[in-house]
Formats: C-alpha cells, structure tokens, sequence
C-alpha cells in the first residue's frame, strides 16, 4: 500500500510540474494542479487524456 501511495504521489508531482511547465494560459494550469491535488487519481486520469501536451488534444 505504501508503494502504491508513493507512486500516486510521484506520478502527481510530475503531473504537477508538467503542468506548470506547460504553454498553457495561468487560469488553466491553475485549475489543473487543482484537479490534480483534489482528487488525486481521477484528476491524473483527466490530465492524462485531456490536459496540455496531451496526446488527444492534438
């Protein structure tokens, strides 16, 4: 379980920094760290598919 916790924690740091890292306007990439904080799994789900750089944006 601990594993799991730290995974989850590290793949949201990334996400995190992918976030702000991003080309995206201010007011997006605070609604997506955000999300990500919140509600930590769905929200890396939804950044995963939808969020900046995202493979199905393009």
């Amino acid at each position: 379980m601990k594993l799991l916790g730290l995974l989850q924690l590290a793949v949201a740091i990334y996400a995190i920094v992918m976030i702000i890292q991003s080309s995206a306007e201010t007011g997006a990439k605070v609604l997506w760290v955000l999300l990500v904080l919140i509600v930590p799994l769905v929200g890396l789900i939804i950044w995963a598919l939808m969020g900046p750089g995202s493979p199905l944006k393009r």
